[in-house]
């Protein structure tokens, strides 16, 4: 009987917990449920990663101080989850996740960052942002999500982010149809002018290549064909599809990758451009244009550009630099101009480089002439500039020579080139004064009138 009783409790307390469950859900239908899912979330943190409780996080991570904030650099690290909040020594006010293997941004992702003014999560295989995704992040002031496969975004996930005041989008596939009609509306609204600038839509065909920023979000929600590629009007009779947008320059908000934390910097390498793209932000410090096919730089190409502080153009096969190419760089303080094939730098372009520190030259082809004086006056005139790798490619005699040492022997040998004039002789040789010579020189200067003799630069005054 006493056994029987036993039993009879633990049954018993192996069902009250069930119970208390259904209860505390009953009636809350999916609030209910995302709540729980939450709760049970926040619980976990700490012990299990957002992937499930088979997938323990520990990321090779970076945390740093700059100014004051705490950034965690997260990027190139291959996650694929979001690492949790309690990983990290203090709680991060920038995170970033750039460049890793991220596809689904779940609901309660971000819980323990409410501190975040950034998040950086470009170059990812974002494809689906559930609306719960960003839930907390109500001080979060920048979102990163370019270059990911993202085709449709709902409004409501940037509702959690009401202070959100720079959005990037562009470079994923939207497909501009019905279900992104919300999004479209809230990135047209005026007070949203840095929301979702340069994002394009990918399909239908109708309005391939079209900004969200100036689709009519009346068209997105008309009836389209089985293949979604043609829109049909009232009389059923198909609208051709509109041609791409062409441009005659690339731009640099679309063909490089920007990263605004801990700086500004725009990575434009390796991307085939044969010109500097147009469009570089007024902000942008840090500017990466190496490995590229870009052989000319023309006049004012970094107008735009006017906060730079770096500036690599490696690795170009840069022949020619015009001389207002570099115009309005005041704040520039590193250039690397090395592994082209320049020759020499022509009078002035680096004339608005003040507070250049550092100058790279190496693997170019300097041709030591008349020419490469320039580069080495200027370097003479600004001692503070470190520069590397000026040495004489050709011709021959000066190969592998500094072209310092060149302009230097140029300078010393000049005057044995260039012998003195017979009139010059004539003013300096004491041997020649008082000669016929010098005598029919001043019976011609008598005989001239006055009002029409040169004036004479330098007057001889003989001593006895």
């Amino acid at each position: 009987m006493h056994v029987n009783s036993c039993l009879l409790l633990a049954s018993l307390l192996l069902l009250l917990p069930s119970t208390e469950m259904k209860r505390s859900g009953k009636g809350r239908g999916l609030r209910g449920a995302r709540h729980k899912l939450t709760r049970d979330r926040v619980r976990g943190a700490g012990r299990h990663s957002r992937s499930g409780p088979s997938g323990l996080v520990s990321p090779d991570c970076t945390e740093l101080t700059e100014s004051g904030d705490i950034f965690v650099d997260c990027q190139d690290r291959r996650l694929n989850s979001i690492p949790t909040s309690q990983t990290w020594s203090k709680e991060p006010k920038h995170l970033l996740l750039a460049r890793n293997r991220i596809k689904i941004l779940q609901d309660g992702a971000f819980f323990g960052y409410e501190n975040l003014a950034s998040l950086d999560l470009q170059q990812n295989q974002i494809s689906l942002v559930e609306e719960g995704a960003f839930q907390g992040l109500a001080r979060l002031r920048t979102l990163l999500l370019q270059h990911n496969r993202l085709r449709t975004l709902s409004e409501e996930a940037l509702i959690p982010m009401p202070n959100l005041h720079y959005l990037r989008l562009y470079d994923n596939p939207w497909n501009c149809l019905c279900p992104l009609d919300s999004l479209t509306r809230t990135l047209q609204v005026p007070s949203n002018r840095n929301l979702g600038n340069h994002a394009r839509c990918e399909e239908p065909i109708r309005l391939k290549g079209m900004k969200l920023k100036q689709v009519d979000p009346e068209l997105l929600c008309k009836e389209s064909d089985p293949t979604g590629n043609q829109e049909w009007d009232q009389t059923n009779t198909t609208v051709p599809a509109k041609p791409s947008p062409f441009r005659s320059k690339p731009d640099a908000t679309t063909s490089c990758h920007t990263y605004l934390f801990p700086q500004i910097r725009m990575d434009c390498s390796k991307r085939g451009l044969t010109e500097v793209p147009i469009g570089i932000p007024e902000d942008v410090v840090h500017l990466d244009l190496s490995h590229n096919s870009i052989h000319h730089l023309r006049a004012r190409d970094f107008q735009s550009a006017r906060s730079l502080r770096t500036l690599n153009i490696s690795n170009n096969n840069m022949e020619h630099i015009d001389t207002a190419s570099l115009f309005g760089l005041l704040h520039l303080r590193e250039l690397d101009l090395s592994d082209n094939s320049l020759h020499f730098v022509q009078y002035g372009v680096l004339e608005d480089l003040y507070f250049l520190s550092q100058l790279k030259l190496g693997g170019n082809p300097w041709v030591c002439d008349y020419s490469i004086h320039y580069m080495v006056y200027w370097l003479h005139h600004h001692p503070g500039v470190r520069h590397s790798g000026l040495i004489c490619r050709s011709p021959p005699e000066h190969t592998g020579e500094s072209v310092e040492e060149y302009v230097h022997s140029y300078n010393r040998e000049c005057p044995k080139d260039r012998q003195h004039s017979r009139t010059d002789q004539d003013q300096t040789d004491p041997e020649l004064w008082n000669t016929p010579m010098e005598v029919q020189r001043e019976l011609e200067e008598e005989l001239e009138p006055s009002h029409l003799r040169v004036p004479q630069k330098y007057e001889i005054i003989r001593l006895s």
